[in-house]
């Protein structure tokens, strides 16, 4: 976010929001068609009830269900700033239910509530009782450059109303800048809570025995990605019985021709200090649009935790154009997620380790229609017989010779605006460029991840929804996330081809019902 603060960000866009937010070309784009009663609002991804959403928070297990927060602000349309805490719950993380605001705003002299992280103190280490629910977050008073510090809320309903603790920080800052984003886990073989908390270029993490008072006992340092933002820290065990720390951020690494979205690195943590397995870091997703993300235990029907499988949600939306959406005149709102993932630790052939991901299994029971196109062979351009808006598409391409493959997205009438998902060469990629998006630059259109040419082969699975392009390749090692606004009279799909024949082996297109 460079020099700007969210706050700054919000401001400078969020009044006159109500109005028309939409790039004014994109590539060959003119003036945008417009039909009265038409949505733009996301058919099977979670979306705000109305006004605005930006990032996530960590959703955690309470009574049999999944509570997820998010930074929620009901003034948005009228120009105001300021975020909230809002509340959804859900069973499978595909159908959510609106519980409505949980941490208020501007009830305290602090004024609005930042990103931070809800735990369920079971022990009642706070003193809250057994089972309250304890939100640390970060609060900016007078938003100045060395205001940001960590505020307790606690809540004894099972997470659904939230009372502030006094309106003194539990965790004060020292006198830097940037200082948010508490990730708080519970460290049950040393009896005590651990914070990781964004500093800037660095992760400071903190110990604590009852959630109130912390001590600083180390950071993690890292530069040339932008400023770190949104922490996440956990532990995963691969197939092979190897168990890995997972320290992950946002990150802006635009500037290093890397991704803006979720930095990791797997590595060892002592309840101290966390030592990375490489210097540099791996990435969850290489597309423009997974922000403050957050990862989750993966709970079973009886609430026992899955230790080979998390889940992570993300924000599809970017602070560079976070206010160009047709969400605002179609619908009133402002605010879409990623598709809930599961995150898995896989173990390379050279021996490293990384994170693979895929769509939540309960999608599955959302499908309400299946078309099922077995082996299509392609040449050059072949536009299928199939119209949507929103779907799934899922196929292996097979080759002998060839320069790219994959597949053109809600594509238009006359074959001009589309989106391309695919592979070129040596890389993967997911390209927005031929259709209106947010990017008003036009600098961020295509995202790539790496890509073997040698192996002839690469499975595609693709969740197209109205405003959003989700890609995951092969295992789901290369993820690529970008918001798209394709107009709703687009709705073609084709296969293609480039210097060569491929055949499109089992392709299945499957739409949901949420």
């Amino acid at each position: 976010m460079g020099d700007f603060t969210r706050r700054a960000l919000f401001a400078g866009s969020a009044v006159g929001a109500a109005g028309a937010l939409l790039p004014a070309t994109a590539g060959p784009v003119a003036a945008r068609p417009r039909a009265a009663g038409t949505s733009y609002r996301a058919a099977y991804h979670f979306t705000v009830p109305d006004q605005w959403k930006n990032d996530p928070q960590r959703p955690v297990w309470i009574d049999g269900e999944y509570h997820y927060y998010y930074l929620y602000n009901a003034d948005y349309l009228s120009g105001a700033i300021g975020t909230a805490w809002r509340l959804a719950t859900s069973t499978d993380l595909v159908s959510f239910t609106d519980r409505g605001v949980a941490v208020p705003k501007d009830t305290t002299p602090n004024g609005d509530v930042w990103s931070g992280s809800a735990v369920v103190d079971t022990e009642n280490t706070a003193g809250f009782g057994a089972g309250a629910v304890v939100v640390l977050a970060t609060m900016s008073p007078h938003d100045g450059p060395s205001d940001q510090a960590q505020y307790l809320y606690y809540s004894t309903d099972g997470g659904r109303t939230f009372t502030p603790h006094g309106t003194d920080p539990v965790l004060p800052n020292p006198g830097v800048r940037d200082f948010r984003d508490p990730k708080v886990i519970r460290d049950e073989e040393r009896g005590r809570w651990v914070m990781a908390l964004a500093e800037n270029d660095k992760v400071g993490f903190y110990h604590s025995a009852d959630l109130r008072t912390w001590r600083y006992v180390s950071g993690f340092v890292k530069n040339g990605i932008g400023v770190l933002e949104c922490p996440d820290l956990f532990r995963i065990r691969a197939g092979d019985g190897t168990v890995k720390w997972v320290l992950g951020v946002s990150a802006n690494g635009k500037g290093a021709g890397l991704p803006h979205t979720y930095a990791y690195w797997t590595g060892s943590f002592d309840g101290t200090d966390f030592a990375a397995d490489a210097a540099e870091p791996q990435w969850l997703d290489y597309g423009w649009d997974w922000y403050g993300a957050v990862t989750f235990d993966k709970r079973g029907s009886d609430g026992g935790v899955d230790e080979g499988t998390r889940y992570a949600i993300g924000w599809l939306n970017n602070w560079d154009y976070a206010h160009f959406t047709p969400t605002i005149d179609s619908d009133g709102l402002n605010g879409t997620d990623s598709i809930v993932r599961e995150i898995s630790l896989k173990r390379a052939a050279d021996g490293t380790y990384h994170l693979a991901s895929r769509p939540v299994t309960a999608l599955d029971r959302y499908v309400s229609r299946t078309v099922r196109l077995g082996d299509v062979v392609v040449e050059g351009t072949r536009v299928l017989d199939y119209r949507g808006t929103a779907y799934e598409l899922t196929c292996e391409i097979t080759w002998e010779r060839l320069t790219g493959a994959g597949v053109q997205l809600r594509r238009s009438p006359d074959g001009v605006r589309h989106i391309d998902a695919g592979v070129y060469r040596d890389y993967a990629f997911l390209n927005r460029r031929p259709t209106v998006s947010p990017d008003q630059s036009g600098r961020f259109q295509e995202s790539r991840s790496p890509f073997d040419p040698a192996r002839r082969t690469v499975r595609l699975r693709i969740l197209v929804d109205r405003t959003s392009v989700e890609l995951f390749l092969d295992d789901g090692r290369y993820t690529h996330s970008s918001a798209t606004f394709p107009y709703l009279v687009d709705t073609g799909l084709a296969l293609f081809t480039l210097d060569g024949a491929a055949v499109f082996r089992n392709t299945v297109i499957r739409e949901f019902r949420v």
